[in-house]
């Protein structure tokens, strides 16, 4: 399985970096679930709705294509389990 990580950066206010990669998300045709404090969003390739990773089982959380690791202040880290194959998807 190839894995496939970027990084955003923001341009340093609150969420900033977690709003970037939301976006880049949704441009490159991906849903992702809802902030949860103690663990990473959920992300599926098309649309589909994802509850806060606490509360999807062990099954649900090996489903997802991906996960966006983000937090209030910093960067944000999206690991996707395969790399994205449309064109531009990586910009």
């Amino acid at each position: 399985m190839m894995c496939f990580e970027k990084y955003f950066e923001g341009d340093g206010t609150t969420f900033s970096a977690k709003y970037e990669a939301e976006n880049w998300l949704r441009d490159n045709g991906y849903s992702y679930g809802s902030s949860c404090v103690n663990g990473p969003q959920g992300v599926i390739k098309g649309e589909a709705y994802i509850s806060k990773w606490y509360n999807l089982s062990v099954e649900e959380r090996e489903e997802m294509d991906g996960a966006l690791y983000a937090d209030r202040e910093g960067p944000a880290r999206l690991v996707l389990n395969h790399v994205p194959t449309n064109q531009g998807e990586t910009e």
